[in-house]
């Protein structure tokens, strides 16, 4: 296909099987094998499998080749989307991993960058890895065993979710453009270099590609036998609730709203909502009762300095995080109601101890926070909210500073999982898809599921126009979910620029934030539209300087 696969063919492929004995996928379960052996066996194909598991969390280069150090993944790429739309807001100016350029929207309108290269690098480097099995399960004469269905529905699931990744960063939002004729991205079915793919496909193409393929993964999923394992580790196998989940993600972005209902309903059942005390217990682990999918990140391979929680949460012991707490926009936490408990997730009076505070208000000496009356007072609440948290004594504190997603071992650097779905968007998903077929009564009745867990004063039936109900449900996407990466897709989905200046203001710094500080909305304005890789465009003879965004 592009320099990405044809030069550096998979590395799951790479070298000669070695046994597939219980210890051996005990120990190192994904471990390289050649092609022929990696469809000799339905263990070797679930080695396979747990390749591509690891691959959505591990520094690029550990698990496929000619990857990068800078980028670990699903760490990078799941709170991308809320870096990019002033959702998680930066109060500082610390750039590690170029995250202070994504935030500026810098990184991903540049062909050459770090960001366009890996992100298109790793989805189709999931694709390849699931045509492997798809082609090797569909086209062999294996015995149809519900354990053989399980891997083939997981592997019809990471193609439809690469998929669906790559459309909505490379490609025109579906809802805002037109997706018959808009150029998407390239169509990839081989499994064996040197990776030949199609031109540019349309969006409607990929989209209806996905549908196939989660369509393909339910079918394969209700004749399989269920994830292997327990708990937390289990959590990382794709199941029929997660294609459901991603079919609902598919159907909402591309405005098939009853569709996009049905399936989240599907999706979380079985998955009850946080209680309180889960709710705050930091988001950090796949068995919390809402986690229908997620990453889990083995110890021994942890990212360090390039998780999610270096990049998103303020407990990490990380200079991106101890020199730029990461704040939550003022106008959403204001209007969290008093009798919600999500409110108690953001310090709105944390005393702002950064000398280097993009708002200047850093230091006592800067304090404009009337609470505050003496340097005692000032530092004995920074003192406060250290001690409450788990943080360590070069961390700063900031107004408004979020503590939705918190270690399971504050003031570390120890490996946390990655959520990557779980029940309570389902309901989000459910809301806005029936309020936009004008079905207010189950919108308010899904939303009012969903918030009353969080809020037991909450009644969504005091909204009662269409245009009251979705500003509503808006909010309850942006408070509930974030930090969680979801401001991206739903800001072109619902064709909403970024303002941090409007109504009293986020409590952003204009200076840090640059051209990101008011950007139009996407319909307007194409630079929501990822680059291609400059790299990819060099190297694919499928592809010239015409097809670039």
């Amino acid at each position: 296909m592009s320099h990405i696969l044809k030069s550096t063919f998979l590395v799951l492929l790479l070298f000669a099987a070695t046994s597939c004995n219980e210890e051996f996928l005990e120990r190192t379960p994904t471990d390289a094998i050649s092609s022929a052996d990696a469809l000799s066996s339905v263990e070797n194909m679930q080695l396979v499998l747990n390749g591509i598991h690891r691959g959505l969390y591990s520094q690029s280069q550990t698990v496929f080749p000619g990857g990068n150090t800078g980028r670990a993944n699903d760490h990078y790429w799941k709170p991308m989307g809320d870096n990019l739309t002033g959702i998680l807001i930066h109060s500082a100016s610390a750039n590690n991993l170029g995250w202070r350029s994504n935030m500026q929207w810098i990184d991903h309108t540049v062909p050459t960058s770090l960001t366009n290269e890996l992100l298109w690098y790793h989805r189709y480097n999931i694709i390849a890895h699931a045509n492997l099995l798809i082609n090797g399960i569909v086209n062999g004469s294996f015995a149809d065993t519900p354990e053989l269905n399980e891997i083939l529905g997981q592997a019809y699931s990471y193609r439809a979710y690469a998929y669906l990744s790559l459309v909505q960063h490379y490609g025109r939002g579906y809802l805002i453009g037109n997706p018959a004729s808009d150029p998407g991205v390239p169509l990839l079915f081989s499994s064996d270099a040197p990776f030949t793919s199609e031109p540019r496909s349309t969006v409607q193409a990929i989209y209806d590609q996905i549908e196939l393929d989660l369509d393909a993964a339910i079918a394969a999923f209700a004749n399989g036998g269920g994830r292997i394992g327990s708990g937390r580790a289990a959590k990382s196998q794709l199941n029929v609730n997660t294609a459901h989940g991603l079919k609902a993600r598919w159907a909402l972005n591309k405005g098939d709203w009853a569709t996009a209902a049905s399936e989240a309903v599907l999706a979380r059942a079985g998955y009850d909502l946080l209680t309180e005390a889960d709710w705050f217990a930091g988001f950090n682990s796949n068995s919390l009762s809402e986690v229908i999918w997620g990453s889990n990140v083995i110890d021994a391979e942890t990212t360090f300095f390039r998780s999610y929680f270096y990049l998103a949460s303020n407990t990490f012991n990380g200079s991106q995080i101890r020199n730029n707490p990461k704040i939550a926009d003022r106008r959403v936490v204001d209007a969290i109601p008093a009798t919600d408990y999500r409110r108690l997730a953001f310090e709105v009076d944390a005393p702002n101890t950064n000398s280097s505070a993009a708002n200047s208000e850093g230091g006592w000496a800067n304090n404009t926070n009337p609470l505050y009356t003496t340097e005692a007072e000032f530092d004995a609440a920074e003192q406060a909210i250290k001690d409450k948290y788990g943080m360590i004594s070069g961390h700063n504190t900031h107004p408004y500073q979020a503590f939705k997603l918190k270690q399971a071992n504050p003031g570390t650097i120890d490996p946390d999982d990655v959520i990557l779905m779980r029940s309570a968007e389902m309901y989000l998903i459910e809301a806005e898809a029936e309020a936009m077929q004008g079905n207010l009564g189950p919108a308010q009745t899904a939303l009012q599921a969903l918030v009353v867990t969080r809020n037991p004063a909450f009644d969504a039936s005091t909204f009662t126009t269409q245009a009251a109900l979705m500003d509503e449900i808006k909010y309850q996407w942006h408070l509930e979910m974030w930090g969680e990466g979801f401001g991206y897709t739903n800001h072109i989905r619902w064709d909403d620029g970024i303002d941090h200046a409007a109504n009293g203001g986020s409590g952003a710094s204009q200076v840090l934030y640059q051209d990101a500080w008011q950007i139009a909305a996407p319909s307007t304005n194409n630079d929501w539209i990822f680059k291609i890789p400059q790299a990819e465009i060099d190297a694919n003879p499928n592809l010239s300087g015409g097809d670039q965004n």
